[in-house]
Formats: C-alpha cells, sequence, structure tokens
C-alpha cells in the first residue's frame, strides 16, 4: 500500500489523499476487504497529517518573540472543535 511505503511529499499532498480515501470509502461501492484497507490508509494518512501541524506549530511557537527578543513559547491559539 502507498500510504505505508511512501509518504506524501507535503501536508496539502496528504489531506488531498485523505480526502479522495474518505470519498472512495463513503461511495458505498467498496467492498468490505478494500473498505478495511482504505480505512487502514486513511489513519496512517491522519497520522501523517496530525504530525505535520504539531511541526507548524512548534515552529509558530519557536518563531513568536517577545518584546525583549526572547523566545515566548505560548500555546497557539487555534480554532479547534472542543
Amino acid at each position: 500500500m502507498e500510504a505505508k511505503t511512501k509518504q506524501p511529499a507535503s501536508f496539502e499532498d496528504a489531506l488531498a489523499k485523505l480526502e479522495a480515501v474518505v470519498a472512495a470509502m463513503e461511495s458505498g461501492d467498496v467492498p468490505l476487504a478494500t473498505l478495511l484497507a482504505k480505512f487502514e490508509e486513511g489513519s496512517a494518512l491522519l497520522k501523517i497529517c496530525e504530525a505535520r501541524l504539531k511541526e507548524a506549530e512548534l515552529k509558530i511557537e519557536q518563531l513568536k518573540q517577545q518584546k525583549d527578543g526572547t523566545a515566548s513559547f505560548a500555546p497557539l491559539a487555534v480554532g479547534r472543535d472542543t
């Protein structure tokens, strides 16, 4: 399976592939064995997306600067489902 052997080059690529997997699963025309494989692929892609988002969040936090020039590691306020 491609998701196991080669990771997408970017967050956007992983998200696009994940959306395609979800669309295929929602079509209803997928045999059970294929559906399970797609679910596994989607889970792997979701982990990639989450990891890339976390990396970006950490980089943003590191780049924030306080007025005195020292790094500020305040949590990033992002609209999350709560």
